[in-house]
C-alpha cells in the first residue's frame, strides 16, 4: 500500500484535531461546548474500522495511526465521562442527540443491507468496516448541535471542529 499525500494530510488534520481537543480539555479544565456523544461515535467508528489491526499488517505508519486514533479518542471519552473537574462541567442537557437511535442503528441497518446486497459471502469485519464508513459521515452531528445551542464557540473548540472536518 503506497502512501497518498491526501491520506497523510487527512490523517494529520484528524490527529491535530484530537490534540487540540485534548489540549482544550487540559487547559480549560471543562467540557463546556464539547459533545461526549460525538466522541463516543468516533470511538465506535475507530474500533469497528480498525479490527483488522489484530490480523493484518500493512505498515508501521498504518498500525501506529490506528492505535493512536483508538487510544486518543478513548482517552477523550474517559476524560469527559470520569475525570474531575471536567466531568462536572460536561452539560449533558446540551448534548441530547439520540446517537444510538438516530446514528448507530440506521448506519448499521444501511451497512447490513448494502453488505448483503453487494457481497457474495457474509464477512463480519467487512460489515463493521462498512458501518464505520457510514457512521463517520454523521458522527460530527451531535457536536454541531451542541455548538448551535451554545451559540458561542471558544477558539480551541472551533479549531477542533475545523480540523475534524
Amino acid at each position: 500500500m503506497s502512501m497518498n499525500i491526501f491520506r497523510l494530510a487527512g490523517d494529520m488534520c484528524h490527529v491535530f484535531s484530537i490534540i487540540v481537543l485534548l489540549l482544550r480539555l487540559r487547559v480549560a479544565k471543562n467540557a463546556q461546548g464539547i459533545s461526549l456523544r460525538t466522541n463516543e461515535l468516533f470511538l465506535l467508528v475507530f474500533v469497528t474500522r480498525y479490527l483488522d489491526l489484530f490480523f493484518n499488517f500493512f505498515s508501521i505508519y498504518n498500525s501506529v495511526m490506528k492505535v493512536l486514533y483508538i487510544v486518543s479518542t478513548a482517552s477523550i471519552v474517559y476524560t469527559i465521562r470520569f475525570k474531575e473537574p471536567i466531568k462536572s462541567t460536561y452539560e449533558k442537557s446540551q448534548d441530547t442527540f439520540l446517537h444510538w437511535k438516530f446514528a448507530v442503528a440506521p448506519c448499521f441497518a444501511i451497512a447490513l443491507i448494502t453488505h448483503l446486497i453487494g457481497s457474495k459471502r457474509f464477512d463480519m469485519v467487512e460489515l463493521l468496516w462498512t458501518f464505520s464508513i457510514y457512521l463517520e459521515s454523521i458522527a460530527i452531528l451531535p457536536q454541531l448541535i451542541v455548538l448551535q445551542r451554545y451559540r458561542e464557540v471558544e477558539n480551541l473548540t472551533g479549531n477542533y471542529i475545523f480540523f475534524m472536518g
